[in-house]
């Protein structure tokens, strides 16, 4: 929330009004809008995520909104502020933090008034970014069995958007996303899969292997 009034200031500056979703779970949390020609629009979504302390350099990663109705059919205004071709950009603007373990202690004890500043905080070592979606996706899904496009995971690379599709590009993005678990495949059992990996997806379309952006 605090960030909010810098970003309406940050929309000012340029010349752009900020929509907020019209419901908690629709895309993207902001729509930013030209004051002179409303068909111009950026989409903007917050992400948080913390670091993962079993893997050096790497975070626990977070979703990137849907790969279903909308994305599919950009006409849609299924869960969305506007339909998705509407938006001239997709992008992400993320914090990864650390959490802090409290003992049972702090967790437990009471603060009066005179004492906000002693209470301590459960997360720290903040890092900010902002991408294109599409350049720190992964070809994975983001929330088990739900639609959700995953990130990529190591710090670093999503710093310096460095994703999957980095060397791809956004049409093949949405191409693979698209389509993720509809087109059919042969397994290596012969039996016939659903396509849930760009390996697959770039064999499939008979696409170059150098395509695919090897991420850690």
């Amino acid at each position: 929330m605090h960030l909010f009034p810098h970003f309406f200031d940050f929309a000012r500056s340029i010349g752009y009004i900020i929509e907020l979703a019209t419901c908690q779970n629709w895309y993207p949390d902001l729509t930013f809008v030209n004051k002179n020609n409303h068909e111009i629009k950026f989409a903007l979504d917050l992400k948080t995520t913390y670091i993962d302390e079993k893997r050096k350099g790497f975070c626990n990663g977070f979703t990137l909104g849907s790969h279903g109705e909308y994305f599919i059919n950009r006409e849609s205004s299924k869960n969305i502020q506007y339909p998705y071709k509407k938006y001239s950009g997709h992008f992400c603007l993320g914090i990864i933090y650390s959490r802090v373990v409290l003992t049972a202690d702090f967790e437990s004890r009471k603060y009066s008034i005179d004492e906000l500043e002693q209470i301590p905080s459960t997360i720290n070592r903040f890092i900010f970014f902002a991408s294109e979606k599409w350049r720190i996706a992964s070809d994975k899904r983001g929330s088990g069995n739900t639609a959700n496009i995953g990130s990529i995971k190591n710090i670093d690379d999503i710093l310096k958007g460095n994703g999957v599709f980095a060397k791809a590009g956004e049409d093949i993005f949405d191409d693979y996303w698209a389509n993720y678990g509809k087109i059919q495949i042969e397994s290596k059992t012969g039996a016939r899969k659903a396509m849930t990996s760009f390996d697959e997806y770039i064999l499939y379309r008979g696409l170059p292997k150098e395509i695919k952006n090897n991420v850690r």
